[in-house]
């Protein structure tokens, strides 16, 4: 049997109401409720982060696929929807490709190997976008039409879909009254509604084309740079307005199975899959701020982590010192049984770590327990202004909940080492007679 653990056990028992009993619960709080956070505050990050990319994605998808010379001008190059890659594209599973090693998401080699993707493509679809200036009741709205086709993944929209219903691809295009679908947004400036009726200015070749539309849907994905600016037609409407044929569109979008994997596809689907007149480009790349700000959370994320597991490792230190200093009778007596310095600091460590593993036990039931909380009930509001959402999300990973449970323990117990040092201190004639 190990000797240092028994006498650590049976002290941790046997331990009678004390000083250093009330000192072991409030280490043991602080343990639980520093480890709550650090479950929270990664859980509520990385589901902000999670919704937040969802939102773009499902407006732009996460590769597009344009004509080389569209990145050049503000004028649309149009596109043949007639390639090969379309629409065989979205059959490409997890594809293989060199990269260095990673661990937890970080690079730890440099030599490349041979790696699959986590998954494959997923979708694609065409689209055309095309800017225009609305004109309602004396009001005057810029837009900018997304034009999309049978294509078109309604799964994103449908989520976020207030009033109406989806574009019906089937029907023959009134001319005097195209479906649009409009945000929350845009119909309360422009004070529409569900089956109202508004014309669309064009501006081309220095003329004013005028078109009529019919709101048909009323979405809300509470993304205010995109709500303001974007409503869903039909892409013949485009198509018509720019004097294109039936098979060109303005480009297309692909949606991948895992985030992970654009990088490794956005290299593929160049270098690979485009012909010479086309490019694409990863929706990280066509609007870093906001992925930029994003990556940011990770900072506050981080400084959280630090936070808490100091205040554990200060509280620990404090705790083990009073214990130390309690039992200095009981450290004397075995010494002069023969015991060495580091059994007795063993005895120390053993009784820290069952205190930190209770501290644990219940940092993970309170932390997890207020994240299921909140991910089924959304008690803790936001602005949605300012948050782009209207409760905190939750996206919680059981991997980092152990990592975050055996980091703290290790860290803890590393930086307890050097308060047990005071054993070796300890006189025992001196600590025998102590009282």
């Amino acid at each position: 049997m190990n000797f240092s653990y028994f006498i650590a056990k049976r002290v941790a028992i046997t331990n009678k109401q004390s000083f250093s009993r009330l000192i072991i619960r409030i280490a043991i709080a602080a343990i639980a409720l520093c480890l709550a956070v650090m479950i929270i505050a990664t859980a509520m990050i990385s589901g902000f982060k999670k919704e937040i990319s969802e939102k773009i994605f499902g407006f732009w998808g996460h590769i597009s696929i344009t004509d080389i010379n569209s990145n050049l001008s503000l004028e649309t190059e149009p596109v043949n929807k007639n390639q090969t890659f379309y629409p065989s594209l979205k059959e490409v599973g997890p594809i293989e490709y060199f990269g260095n090693p990673t661990f937890l998401g970080m690079e730890v080699g440099d030599t490349p190997t041979e790696q699959f993707s986590k998954g494959g493509i997923r979708h694609i679809q065409v689209y055309a976008l095309q800017p225009g200036i609305i004109q309602t009741k004396g009001v005057i709205e810029g837009i900018i039409l997304k034009g999309i086709d049978e294509d078109f993944e309604w799964s994103f929209m449908k989520k976020f879909l207030q009033e109406g219903t989806i574009i019906n691809f089937q029907d023959t295009i009134d001319q005097n009254n195209r479906p649009i679908i409009i945000s929350q947004q845009t119909a309360e400036r422009l004070k529409v509604k569900l089956g109202d009726k508004f014309v669309i200015v064009f501006i081309r070749e220095n003329n004013q084309i005028k078109r009529r539309f019919q709101v048909q849907g009323i979405y809300k994905t509470g993304l205010e740079e995109y709500d303001k600016r974007i409503a869903l037609v039909d892409i013949s409407v485009i198509q018509q307005l720019m004097g294109w044929e039936s098979d060109q569109v303005g480009g297309f979008e692909i949606f991948l199975e895992d985030i992970d994997d654009l990088p490794v596809f956005r290299e593929y689907i160049y270098y690979e899959v485009l012909p010479d007149r086309l490019t694409g480009e990863s929706i990280r790349r066509k609007f870093p701020a906001i992925f930029d700000w994003l990556e940011f959370q990770n900072i506050n994320e981080r400084i959280i982590i630090v936070l808490m597991v100091l205040v554990s490792i200060i509280n620990m230190i404090t705790a083990l010192m009073i214990l130390i200093i309690e039992r200095t009778n009981m450290i004397g007596i075995l010494k002069a049984m023969g015991s060495t310095d580091w059994n007795i600091r063993k005895i120390f460590l053993y009784h820290a770590a069952l205190i930190i593993g209770m501290g644990l036990l219940w940092g993970n039931i309170l932390g997890i327990g207020i994240c299921l909380l909140e991910d089924n009930f959304h008690f803790i509001t936001l602005t949605e202004e300012n948050y782009y959402l209207s409760y905190a999300p939750i996206n919680l990973n059981w991997w980092t909940i152990f990592l975050l449970n055996i980091g703290t323990i290790a860290v803890t117990l590393i930086f307890l080492v050097i308060p047990t040092f005071l054993v070796t201190k300890i006189s025992p004639i001196k600590a025998i007679r102590f009282n």
